[in-house]
């Protein structure tokens, strides 16, 4: 289980928002030369752009969205940017000459849009010679599942590639019933489930939703025309068909995932070189001095989808003793006394900012367990979920420690608080939460852990 799909359409925003921006600054540079040696104007104008976009949706365009929803939104985001374009000459002195800026953001618009439509119009045409498809299955088989089927098949434009539908109606050509669904799902590449919600039990939608979670794949509703839209979920129009949408996980998306793997890579270089760099020699010679072995502390750890890597930590207890058999206590003889300080300022932990930089851990996410822990937890956890760790990268901290559930799991409450902070980690990820975890740590560095021993 991964969350690549193969697809490059998770980059197609970002460039977007970069080249609109590069548009802007162009017309500054043509339009108001004298005012590029102002420190305000060109960030106003930005920052404008960005914050008015995000209030608009300009940028939220699928590809079901039809191009008289993309005119309507980009005439919402034209209108409020002149509003915050002609607000910055109320600030100061500056004389507003009208027809300059008229033609300024007349032209800037009429680039702006035929850039969209530009770029609409060309991930139509390279879907419609089979490139970028999305997999889809239906989940039901009533007149709305007929509708929808419709509008793939008939609808090549848009780019989704439909693979046949689920029903425990015995109807000859359906792919299997319910429970054929998640073999299916595990053998071949689907990246969207549509399911009737009339169809099936509250018991079989649960389960279903589990699975979309757990394996990040995007699960959408097709409601029957008696059935009233759940405020729950935002609802989409595939021609004048409504779907509803589950809020989409946040590291389901490359950009994401490409940002997390930036920060990851620019934070572990900078505590490798700011502190690793003179802390590894001193406590080469402490740990050396009070007992024989490695400075390191080498085990395999559970990663991304399960896989072994090698985790590394500053060694803390004596050689030749099986601490793999338990956990560590307060007491523990195995524990030396330099181990004891590093084990309790969580400094033992800081070798896997090389983990981090390799690619094997992350500076934030679920912490890894050890390799017989994860089969021990299964019986006091559902699988599922426990599974659903394993499904990004493992961090050197998380919401889960943070929040007090670390250490030892002497109740089943703590293992079960700590897989419930981990997946809404996973499910609510944004770099802000990340920043905030980071603080919380180092924060409990100084303040100190009970749990940290």
């Amino acid at each position: 289980m991964t969350l690549k799909r193969g697809r490059y359409s998770g980059f197609i925003r970002p460039l977007l928002y970069l080249i609109d921006i590069a548009i802007l600054i162009a017309f500054v540079y043509y339009v108001h030369p004298l005012r590029l040696t102002s420190p305000y104007f060109t960030p106003f104008l930005l920052v404008g752009w960005l914050s008015s976009s995000f209030f608009t949706s300009y940028y939220q365009v699928y590809r079901f969205t039809s191009f008289v929803k993309i005119a309507i939104t980009a005439s919402k985001q034209y209108l409020l940017y002149s509003l915050i374009y002609f607000s910055y000459f109320s600030f100061g002195t500056t004389t507003l000459q009208l027809p300059k800026v008229i033609y300024f953001l007349l032209i800037l618009f009429t680039v702006f849009f035929l850039v969209k439509i530009l770029v609409y119009w060309g991930l139509k045409t390279y879907r419609l010679k089979g490139g970028s498809n999305r997999n889809t299955i239906i989940l039901g088989y009533n007149q709305a599942t007929k509708t929808l089927e419709e509008f793939f098949s008939k609808r090549p434009i848009y780019g989704y590639k439909y693979l046949g539908f689920f029903t425990n109606e015995d109807i000859k050509e359906r792919i299997g019933n319910f429970k054929d669904v998640f073999t299916f799902l595990s053998r071949n590449n689907v990246d969207d489930i549509y399911c009737s919600i009339s169809e099936f039990s509250q018991e079989e939608i649960d389960k279903l939703v589990k699975y979309a979670n757990t394996h990040f794949k995007t699960l959408k509703f097709i409601p029957d025309s008696n059935q009233i839209m759940s405020a729950g979920f935002d609802v989409d129009y595939y021609d004048y068909f409504p779907v509803l949408k589950m809020q989409e996980l946040a590291l389901n998306k490359k950009s994401n995932r490409l940002l997390k793997r930036a920060f990851d890579i620019l934070f572990s270089l900078i505590v490798i070189l700011g502190v690793l760099s003179w802390l590894t020699p001193l406590l080469f010679i402490l740990i050396k001095l009070e007992s024989k072995g490695s400075l390191f502390y080498i085990k395999d750890r559970n990663g991304l989808d399960y896989k072994t890597f090698k985790c590394y930590k500053f060694r803390s207890l004596r050689v030749n003793v099986d601490d793999d058999k338990l956990h560590v206590d307060k007491k523990d003889n195995r524990i030396t006394t330099i181990g004891r300080f590093l084990r309790a300022t969580s400094l033992d932990e800081l070798p896997q900012f090389f983990n981090v930089l390799k690619g094997d851990m992350s500076v934030v996410g679920p912490r890894p367990h050890m390799l017989a822990y994860n089969k021990a937890y299964a019986d006091q956890v559902d699988n599922v979920q426990l599974m659903a760790r394993h499904l990004i990268l493992p961090g050197v901290t998380g919401l889960a420690q943070v929040r007090g559930y670390r250490g030892a799991v002497n109740e089943d409450s703590d293992i079960i608080g700590r897989v419930k902070l981990d997946l809404f980690y996973i499910k609510n990820w944004t770099i802000l939460l990340d920043l905030k975890i980071i603080l919380l740590t180092v924060l409990k560095l100084f303040k100190g852990d009970d749990k940290a021993f």
